[in-house]
């Protein structure tokens, strides 16, 4: 059910740090209230030789560069090779995978990063997943909340899906292009390799290998 939202379908899990945990799951959404929890329990048995411990329960890879504007609240992993520019605002519940980039003036809560990721400038992502390789273009956000603060649902098809949860952001596979200023909406699934043009108001699931131009014009890379 749901194949196209799938994680199996959508996620490269050796590019992650998280995989043990996304494997527990079948859609990438109900990841979201566990990861806190994995963050704890894995730092624990990080390498010293090549992670330090700095403040409560954030670890950051001997390998990786965090600007000294940079602020990390923690439960976090930040990974090999990664790079937090100035004034990049971690809040808390965050993996940042090897050779991410979180860029000036970006914030992470309760948010996966594989490897590879980009969100460089004035980006917000919130309760969210980002699959290998994606990036988010400059001011391009996750909305997490609905205004009227009801469940999170996500349409599917002409369905609505229900996730049981009240804060979900968007959940892009791996290869996706956000573009610069884009606002994905609470429940926002894009499939690998998929793109989202510039200025988009994106709702709802947007099937791999297409171009989203705006709403109801998606169209096939093909």
């Amino acid at each position: 059910m749901y194949e196209d939202m799938k994680i199996t379908n959508n996620y490269d899990l050796t590019q992650t740090i998280a995989a043990s945990l996304m494997e527990r799951f079948t859609y990438p959404w109900e990841v979201l209230p566990e990861i806190g929890s994995y963050i704890l329990e894995l730092g624990k048995g990080l390498s010293t030789d090549e992670y330090d411990k700095v403040g409560e329960n954030v670890w950051i890879a001997k390998t990786a560069k965090v600007a000294s504007t940079a602020f990390l609240n923690g439960p976090a992993i930040i990974g090999k090779e990664a790079e937090i520019r100035h004034c990049a605002f971690i809040r808390g519940n965050a993996i940042v995978g090897e050779g991410a980039v979180v860029g000036n003036s970006t914030e992470l809560k309760n948010t996966i990063l594989f490897n590879k990721v980009q969100v460089p400038h004035y980006n917000y992502v919130g309760d969210s997943v980002l699959g290998y390789k994606s990036h988010m273009g400059a001011g391009s956000i996750t909305s997490n909340v609905k205004s009227d603060k009801t469940l999170v649902t996500i349409r599917y098809n002409g369905e609505k899906v229900e996730t049981g949860l009240k804060k979900v952001g968007a959940l892009l596979g791996d290869h996706v292009e956000i573009g610069c200023n884009t606002v994905m909406n609470p429940g926002t699934v894009i499939g690998r390799g998929a793109h989202v043009y510039p200025l988009s108001m994106v709702r709802g699931f947007v099937p791999s290998g297409s171009i989203y131009k705006k709403q109801g014009e998606i169209v096939s890379m093909e």
